[in-house]
Parts: structure tokens; C-alpha cells; sequence
């Protein structure tokens, strides 16, 4: 395998404040933009190309990935004009391509951290001579509602892609898209130009009543979606705890502090307590008896004496005031929250907006 498509175009809407300023798929997770782990792996498995299929803040990718050389890929840049949803995406990229018709096409999205084995994904593509080859997971079935279910049979073949299901009889199978697929390059042609084109609704159910062979692989290796604050701190932590490894994961600068990453230039006093799988970014200053637990602080972020910060995300620049309490927080890039604050339960902060000392106090239990 040498080619494939990211995926990139979302805007992350569920992540604001975060996305404001920064694609979804940049937003630094375990010390680095997100992609950088995606590129990391695809390279791993054998991929020498990859296709950006970009539209929301579309220069950002380039502007920071370049032609790939320092990634040891080559780097391409298409960007939608109108949306076109996932698989007028990767129809839209196509004339970039250069496999061949018979050849196999690694697509993946932007905002899934996963451990799949993508060699065995090919493998298994072209031993079983699939058309089209989707990593499937399996979820608990009181989360099935969410997702699209995808059954097989005992070969496992694709039967059917179902919509979410609103019933308990609509629940066939606990099998979801995982959202990385193997394409033969003539199944992307064959797609649809020029307009709104769901993979989901409209390509894999065609396939299927045309008769193409769709293959599933169902791997139970580390899967989650950050698209939302909570996914998105809880994935970070976890490629920093090596829950899921990746070979972009910086090599921290502090072995005293072995559950956490510490970026270059961060400074921390000697009795804060940093852990749970926390990243303090590049240049961050966290203060005398601060406690930062599970979370994510970005560049250049001020956490003041005594602050608490858990399962939370403090973007780029922000300020949080003596004593304030963050916990399952999102704070926006240049935000500032005075001292003696307490936010919780999925509160948001916008970017560069300010909050006075003692001006908030928000917990479950006064809800």
C-alpha cells in the first residue's frame, strides 16, 4: 500500500471553543496536532502518500505539514468549494490519486484515534479480493444509538448498513463503522461528482445492491472518536499513559513526572501535582499547590497558586486565577478566569472572554 485520503474537512462544531481558531484535526493532542499521530502510523504501515481532503480552515494543514518531507511522506492538498460530505470528499480527491484501478486506497478520518492494525486491514483486503475493506468495532450496546450498525455474516461479509437505530428491535448487531476503510481505486471513480455524496446513505448501500464485495474486519484495538472535549482530553491522555501508542508522542523532559507529558519550556513550581495522563504545554507557567489531573493545558497557559484542574481543557494563552476549580471543563484560547471560580459539569469559556474573581460558581449538585 502507498496511497491514501485523510479525511479533514469537518468543523469540529461539537469542539468549540476549541475550533475557533484550529481545525479539528490540528488541535494538539499529547503535545502534538492530532494528524501528526495519523501520519506517524500511516507511515508505519507502509503508506509513502497521503491526499489531504480538507475544507474548514484549509491553508492551516499545509501551512504546518508542508510537502511531507520532514514526515518522511508525500503530501497533496485538495479543498472543497462547497460541502460535500464523506464520500463526495473522496470523490473530490480523486484526480490526485495515483493507484491504479485494481489497487488499494487507505482512507481514514481526521478525528478517530485508533490501534487498528492497518497492515492487516490491506492484508485482509486483498486476500478476500474485496471492492471495499471497512474496519468495524464493536460498542456497548446502551451506546448503539449513536451510531450507524453495520451487520455481517459468519464470513464476514456486509449484509446491510443501518441507520441509527430508535427501537430496541432496530439493535442487529453491536458492530459500528469505525471510520477507516480500504477502497479498490475503481470504487472511488465510480463515485459520484459535483454534489453531496454520503458514504454512509448512499455508497455503501449502492455497493452492496450492485453486488460489489464489501468486506468487514472487526478488531477490538483501542477505537475512539475526539469529537467532543470529553473524547477529545480522555484521548490525549491516553496516548500519553501508552493506552494507545503512537510514534508521535513527544519523549517528555521530566522522568519525575511519568504520568504526564511536560513540553519544552513549561514551568512548573516544585509542589504542583501534574498527573492522570495531563500535557502541560510548551512555555505554560502552573503555579504554586496547583493540581492539574487528567487534562490538557495549552502553549503559553498561566494556571495560578492553588487552582484545580480536572478532566478539563485550557486552550492557548488562557489564564486561571488562584484558587478557581475546573472539572470536565473547556476554556477557550486567551480566556481569563479570575480566582476562586468554580466550573464543572461541561461548562465552556469562549475564547478571550473573561470571567471576574468569585464570579461563577456552577457544580452538579446546584444544577
Amino acid at each position: 500500500m502507498a496511497e491514501a485520503i485523510l479525511l479533514v474537512g469537518g468543523k469540529g462544531t461539537r469542539l468549540r471553543p476549541l475550533t475557533v481558531n484550529t481545525p479539528k484535526p490540528m488541535l494538539e493532542v499529547a503535545g502534538v496536532p492530532f494528524l501528526s499521530h495519523q501520519l506517524a502510523r500511516a507511515k508505519a504501515a507502509g503508506v509513502d502518500r497521503i491526499v489531504f481532503a480538507t475544507a474548514y480552515r484549509a491553508e492551516v494543514f499545509e501551512e504546518y505539514f508542508g510537502d511531507g518531507a520532514a514526515f518522511g511522506l508525500e503530501l497533496d492538498y485538495v479543498t472543497e468549494t462547497e460541502p460535500l460530505d464523506t464520500g463526495g470528499a473522496i470523490r473530490n480527491v480523486a484526480d490526485r490519486l495515483r493507484s491504479g484501478p485494481d489497487e488499494p486506497v487507505l482512507i481514514f478520518n481526521g478525528d478517530i484515534l485508533s490501534g487498528v492494525d492497518l497492515v492487516g486491514l490491506v492484508d485482509a483486503h486483498r486476500a478476500r479480493g474485496a471492492d471495499v475493506t471497512l474496519h468495524l468495532t464493536r460498542v456497548p450496546r446502551e451506546k448503539l444509538s449513536a451510531f450507524g450498525l453495520v451487520p455481517t455474516d459468519a464470513d464476514g461479509w456486509v449484509t446491510a448498513f443501518r441507520e441509527k437505530p430508535q427501537r430496541a428491535e432496530d439493535i442487529v448487531t453491536d458492530q459500528i463503522n469505525a471510520g477507516c476503510y480500504i477502497f479498490r481505486r475503481s470504487v472511488i471513480d465510480g463515485i459520484p461528482t459535483g454534489r453531496r455524496v454520503s458514504v454512509e446513505r448512499e455508497t455503501f448501500p449502492g455497493l452492496l445492491a450492485a453486488g460489489a464485495r464489501v468486506l468487514s474486519v472487526v478488531e477490538q484495538s483501542y477505537w475512539r472518536d475526539l469529537g467532543t472535549p470529553e473524547a477529545f482530553v480522555h484521548g490525549s491522555a491516553d496516548l500519553v499513559l501508552g493506552a494507545v501508542e503512537s510514534p508521535a508522542v513527544p519523549v517528555t523532559a521530566r522522568p519525575d513526572l511519568a504520568d504526564a507529558l511536560v513540553l519544552p519550556g513549561a514551568d512548573l513550581d516544585v509542589d504542583v501535582k501534574v498527573g492522570g495522563g495531563s500535557t502541560i504545554g510548551a512555555n505554560a507557567l502552573i503555579a504554586s499547590g496547583a493540581e492539574i489531573i487528567g487534562s490538557v493545558i495549552g502553549e503559553g497557559a498561566r494556571i495560578e497558586a492553588g487552582a484545580v484542574v480536572r478532566d478539563s481543557i485550557v486552550g492557548r494563552g488562557a489564564r486561571i486565577g488562584a484558587g478557581t476549580v475546573l472539572d470536565t471543563v473547556v476554556i477557550g484560547d486567551g480566556a481569563s478566569v479570575g480566582a476562586r471560580n468554580e466550573l464543572r459539569c461541561g461548562a465552556r469559556v469562549w475564547c478571550d472572554a473573561a470571567i471576574g474573581d468569585g464570579a461563577v460558581r456552577f457544580s452538579a449538585d446546584e444544577s
